[in-house]
């Protein structure tokens, strides 16, 4: 996989797939910062992304993947994405820091556009707003979340609970203190200090997570 861009997004990016055993090109203009993560990457070169001869140097079209993590810099990051689409890149990724940068970019051929900052944003204002314990919305619609079993579903098995009924969330994961996840069942009882892990609508979700 080539990672474009070595901002904080791009090296976290790059640094966690390395960590999960992904062979990472990682590429950056700046020279400090392709030192100082020399080591840590499986590859990184310093390149200009803008210019279609280094990237082929760099042997981009041969790759399946590629994210461009190209984001203060706007016309860098159109121009790179363009390219990778222009080298028929298969399954092409790229950061955008704004809904007209992310139409852009869908409209010159970038199959999947990320909105960082603003993800993060959400899932914090959800974090920081109810009992959640983690957030993520997996859809326009449907999300997953981790929080603690209200107290009227305590001591009652799932399946007779009627919690899907009357909340239209499922609980999909139960952790006692001091142990793992394990898949719930219908004969699943939850208990104080239990965490679970529900899905649902996300609305359904968030009501669900403020139950006391």
């Amino acid at each position: 996989m080539a990672v474009i861009g070595l901002g904080r997004f791009g090296t976290s990016l790059a640094l966690e797939l390395v960590r999960r055993g992904t062979e990472v090109l990682a590429i950056d203009h700046r020279p400090k910062v392709v030192q100082s993560l020399a080591g840590q990457i499986t590859h990184i070169a310093r390149a200009d992304a803008t210019d279609p001869e280094a990237l082929r140097q760099l042997g981009l079209p041969d790759f399946y993947r590629a994210v461009c993590a190209i984001g203060s810099d706007l016309e860098a990051s159109i121009l790179t994405s363009s390219l990778l689409v222009e080298m028929e890149i298969d399954d092409i990724w790229a950061k955008a820091v704004s809904s007209q940068h992310g139409r852009i970019l869908s409209r010159i051929g970038v199959q999947h556009v990320v909105f960082p900052e603003h993800d993060m944003g959400e899932r914090v204002a959800h974090l920081v707003s109810g009992r959640m314990l983690d957030y993520m919305e997996v859809d326009e619609n449907f999300a997953l979340a981790k929080t603690l079993p209200p107290k009227e579903y305590v001591g009652i098995p799932l399946g007779e609970s009627s919690l899907r009924r009357k909340y239209g969330v499922t609980v999909v994961a139960v952790k006692r203190p001091d142990e793992e996840f394990t898949y719930a069942t219908a004969e699943t009882e939850l208990g104080y200090g239990d965490v679970i892990i529900v899905s649902g609508r996300t609305d359904k979700v968030e009501r669900f997570a403020e139950l006391p």
